[in-house]
């Protein structure tokens, strides 16, 4: 049995865990000969692929990043729920000798591990992102490691804002589902937290900002990209390679904002892509491992159409179907009550 291994969209912490995961128990325990498409369907379409076996993937766990490169190209036109060609991908998944694929990447990656399937390809999907967007599954590997970077910006951003008496407002990424902001601003002990799910108005979030004052305290305002205020649209910069409307900003259109409201100093930053970036965390090191694992095991047993997801403490092979279609979004009832803190 030879199978690709393709890792789709934006780089997330513990994808060469997760690689060296799914090799070691494929490759030295189930005798399947595994290829790694180099940055990703990009590779797939160019013929650029590498054979995976226990030196390829030594040493690689503890690696941000990922080895084998990653790239949003798409395998084919079309769209789920729409007719799909798939002529040429199966004459290139026959040239290349592939009896089944393993799909490393977010919503979009499984969405079309889930075009795949229904087309009869051969597919198993292993769950990564940094958003933890992802259905089906407790958490995704990526974001834990996100979470404790924006924490750790929370706590040095508290003590110049301390210092200067000053309201920090921190961005950190988030397009619709805000477990980011919502995992670090809690962490950190954030005094507003502002979420895509849940917009709030400008009078709300300032007199949250000068209750804070108030005490004699300095605000540390949290906000995902994707937050608006009520009424208004998100802060958008373009469109990205997937046509969807460029995020990003939306902390230095706050800050000023705010300033203005409640005559407090406001600064803003933008934490940006180093929340994927560096070592990932062991937590994230440990479920990427686990996750490549079970999706070897699933290879073997034929478990086609499938995701690793995590449940609880263990890892459950669910549809694919089931993990896609609709994100993940923070419960009203998670806001609910972290917000009754706010101020």
């Amino acid at each position: 049995m030879r199978i690709g291994i393709v890792c789709s969209g934006g780089d997330s912490p513990g994808m060469n865990a997760a690689i060296r995961g799914a090799v070691l128990r494929g490759v030295e325990v189930h005798g399947i000969e595994m290829i790694g498409f180099e940055d990703g369907w990009e590779g797939f379409h160019q013929g650029r692929l590498r054979p995976l076996d226990r030196p390829a993937v030594r040493g690689i766990s503890p690696l941000g990043g990922v080895f084998l490169g990653t790239s949003r190209v798409q395998p084919f036109a079309g769209r789920r729920g729409e007719p799909v060609d798939l002529a040429e991908f199966r004459e290139r998944t026959a040239a290349y000798g592939l009896d089944g694929f393993m799909l490393i990447g977010g919503n979009g990656t499984q969405t079309v591990g889930a075009i795949l399937d229904e087309y009869g390809i051969p597919v198993v999907g292993l769950p990564k992102t940094i958003d933890n967007d992802l259905d089906a599954t407790d958490y995704t590997f990526g974001f834990d490691t996100a979470v404790s970077i924006a924490a750790e910006a929370i706590d040095r951003l508290r003590t110049t804002g301390e210092s200067h008496r000053r309201c920090m407002v921190l961005e950190v990424m988030g397009r619709d589902a805000g477990w980011i902001a919502l995992h670090a601003g809690m962490a950190g002990g954030a005094q507003v937290i502002l979420l895509p799910e849940y917009p709030e108005t400008l009078e709300q979030v300032c007199d949250w900002v000068r209750g804070v004052r108030a005490r004699g305290r300095s605000s540390l305002v949290v906000v995902a990209e994707g937050f608006r205020l009520s009424g208004e649209q998100t802060i958008a910069d373009g469109i990205d390679e997937l046509g969807r409307p460029r995020l990003g900003g939306v902390a230095e259109v706050l800050a000023p904002l705010i300033e203005r409201c409640s005559g407090i100093e406001t600064r803003a930053t933008v934490l940006g892509h180093v929340q994927r970036g560096g070592t990932p965390t062991a937590f994230d090191r440990v479920l990427a491992t686990r996750t490549g694992i079970a999706a070897a095991d699933a290879v073997l047993r034929g478990d086609w159409g499938t995701m690793a997801a995590l449940r609880g403490t263990e890892i459950e092979m669910v549809p694919l179907a089931s993990a896609v279609g609709r994100l993940k979004t923070v419960p009203e009832g998670r806001y609910a009550e972290v917000r009754l803190n706010f101020g």
